[in-house]
């Protein structure tokens, strides 16, 4: 008689090194793939040093076009550029592949995919919306979608689905951490740099972010805000199939290393309670935080898999159209968990084991 014989998967993270990849390698020893191989991919002059994977110690193995032989999964946590080089040879060893750079955004076939939020995506009352179908087997790749419209639309889902929403204004405060180890080195060297009366470096933002918030950079910057703005707007729209409420987003580049805040503003059609409003956006993934604890903040959020909450109405009636959330989340956390979300996704629909 045949039996079917499952095996762990084979995990290759390319980018081993960089802030998402870190953080993605940690994380997966503590999710459902925690039983994987996993194989840390990078560049030649990071090729041998010693890192972690989960609880294992490994080292840096170099990229190149055989490194997927026998890859289930394929997690592109670099540079887009290395992405955009690897992907294809990943795909035809017929690995799964995971884009956590966005390099693949626009590829013929390839999906934006947040499965924490196409779970909660809804019309009207708790109708779920037909575009929120997952990949299929003709899907060549996924994009995991970027984390602050993980953070927006998580909520706003929850909450349209009980309270109807007429629109959400959200203003939300990027950290360096979120375009990689450069991007905190020159804010790091800025800080540096104005406490002992030196030059500013500004290579990356091409203006100063330390002790600043801008709603826009240098026009040589390597930073580019208004195509991050645009891509949260895109993923929002995208992964909602255009059946959450409004977003209007203002992104402001805030002098801090690491964790998204958002100040949101919710507009309903009717009017709630502000325990209303609590109960309605409580839920797996968030944490609401009452006033009795501190509010959130970058700091709190660091390390934390939750997306932290504080729920204030706009008035000082007892019932209201209008709320403030003031959110914060680890976004590298954030985007590492929503990875793997994206890869137990495609799992369902690889062989499970053999046939002995």
């Amino acid at each position: 008689m045949s039996v079917i014989v499952g095996r762990p998967s084979r995990i290759a993270v390319v980018g081993a090194t960089s802030l998402a990849g870190k953080e993605l390698s940690e994380a997966l020893g503590e999710s459902p793939l925690d039983s994987s191989d996993v194989v840390l991919l990078d560049a030649e002059d990071a090729v041998g040093q010693m890192t972690t994977a989960g609880d294992e110690v490994t080292f840096i193995q170099k990229i190149d076009e055989d490194s997927f032989a026998g890859v289930d999964f394929v997690f592109f946590a670099g540079d887009a550029e290395t992405t955009r080089k690897y992907w294809k040879p990943a795909r035809l060893a017929g690995a799964s592949i995971i884009d956590m750079t966005y390099a693949l955004e626009g590829e013929p076939g390839v999906m934006v995919r947040g499965p924490w939020v196409s779970a909660t995506a809804v019309l009207g009352a708790g109708e779920v919306h037909p575009g929120t179908q997952g990949p299929d087997l003709a899907t060549p790749a996924v994009v995991a979608a970027h984390p602050v419209a993980m953070m927006l639309l998580l909520v706003a889902n929850r909450l349209h689905a009980k309270r109807p929403v007429r629109a959400i204004s959200a203003t939300v405060f990027e950290p360096a951490s979120e375009h990689g180890r450069a991007a905190m080195d020159e804010l790091h060297q800025q800080t540096v740099s104005l406490l002992s009366f030196q030059s500013l470096p500004r290579e990356q933002y091409d203006a100063q972010v330390a002790f600043n918030l801008l709603p826009s950079l240098g026009n040589a910057a390597k930073v580019k805000l208004a195509a991050t703005g645009d891509r949260i707007a895109d993923h929002y729209a995208m992964l909602s199939s255009e059946a959450a409420p409004e977003l209007n987003l203002q992104l402001i580049q805030a002098p801090v290393f690491h964790g998204y805040v958002a100040s949101v503003l919710v507009e309903l059609q009717g009017t709630a309670s502000k325990e209303q409003i609590e109960a309605a956006v409580y839920g797996e993934h968030v944490d609401v935080v009452g006033a009795e604890s501190d509010p959130p903040s970058n700091l709190s959020a660091a390390g934390q898999p939750d997306i932290l909450v504080r729920v204030s109405s706009a008035s000082a009636r007892g019932s209201s159209s209008r709320f403030w959330l003031w959110m914060a989340a680890d976004n590298l956390k954030l985007a590492a968990l929503n990875a793997i979300a994206c890869a137990s996704e495609l799992g369902r629909l690889r062989p499970q084991g053999k046939v002995q």
